[in-house]
């Protein structure tokens, strides 16, 4: 006679909730890069701090995956590798940085934050949506509620605001191609360790990202103040971030992947607060609070699936 044993919906979530964990804790140290920057001494060139961090970052997976797997066996995986969706994976995040950047500049730093971490979750929705996949009411209802509420929290913190037609389509494209770059690597993570896949698609874009950044900014000026700033990024708000984002995607959608991360602009809003000292408006506190009442609602989706 056998036994039939069910798992509770407590034990059910346990694995989604750790994914949930992962990536927010992905989303903190997404969340340090302003303040990080603010440190800089101006003179580098943000093309060149986007690219710089993601070579910094690839030789930071380099060494992790060789310390905990050992050469022999990283080589065994990066021959394994869908090396189509790395390799798209990898121009997804060269196009994500540069652009973001581009955006940046040209429409300002509220504006084009607010584009960005507005659009990529909604993007990802569409793009699960037509890939057969239905992200479910919850995670809808709690992603827009997320996304005004990051968009309050950005504008509300005083910013000056300007628009440009031009920055406002690399700001789109930034959420696009960041939203495309988490669902194919959710797709690799699902047959591929982590650490050997991040190496794979952050080498690829640092190889495109690297010359896109001498073509637009010119030649590498950077001082010791900038080398600092650059490898806290590299190592630290990419390297660790992104292979925590990795980790926790094996267990939770790229929908929500994508959404989760929008923690980033709440640990901002707080490093403001606490080092740089920014005093801003009820706006940004109504902001903060619709932002993390939305990121409740899609956690409680996704333990719920």
């Amino acid at each position: 006679m056998s036994t039939i044993t069910t798992s509770s919906p407590a034990a059910a979530a346990v694995r989604p909730l750790h994914g949930i964990l992962l990536v927010l804790g992905a989303g903190i140290l997404w969340g340090t890069t302003g303040t990080a920057q603010s440190f800089s001494d101006g003179s580098l060139s943000p093309y060149w701090v986007g690219a710089l961090r993601l070579g910094i970052a690839s030789l930071f997976f380099l060494a992790y995956a060789g310390a905990t797997n050992g050469l022999p066996h990283l080589s065994r995986q990066l021959a394994a590798l869908n090396w189509r969706h790395a390799l798209w994976a990898g121009a997804c995040v060269a196009t994500y940085n540069l652009t973001f950047f581009a955006g940046v500049k040209a429409t300002g730093v509220a504006v084009g934050t607010a584009l960005t971490i507005g659009s990529g979750p909604i993007w990802a929705g569409l793009l699960q949506l037509i890939g057969g996949a239905r992200p479910g009411l919850g995670w809808w209802t709690g992603t827009l509620l997320a996304v005004g509420g990051g968009v309050l929290l950005v504008f509300g913190r005083g910013d000056a605001l300007q628009a440009d037609l031009v920055g406002i389509a690399f700001c789109l494209t930034s959420g696009l191609t960041y939203a495309v770059y988490t669902l194919l690597n959710k797709k690799l993570v699902q047959h591929s360790e982590p650490a050997a896949s991040t190496l794979a698609v952050f080498t690829v874009g640092a190889l495109l990202a690297l010359p896109a950044a001498a073509f637009w900014a010119g030649s590498l000026q950077i001082t010791a103040t900038g080398w600092m700033v650059v490898s806290f990024l590299g190592i630290a708000s990419t390297g660790i971030a992104y292979l925590l984002f990795s980790t926790g995607l094996r267990s939770i959608s790229a929908a929500t992947g994508v959404s989760l991360a929008l923690m980033e602009p709440v640990t901002a809003f707080l490093l403001a607060l606490a080092v740089v000292g920014e005093r801003p408006g009820a706006l940004a506190y109504a902001g903060l609070t619709a932002l993390l009442a939305g990121l409740a609602i899609v956690i409680r989706a996704e333990t719920r699936q």
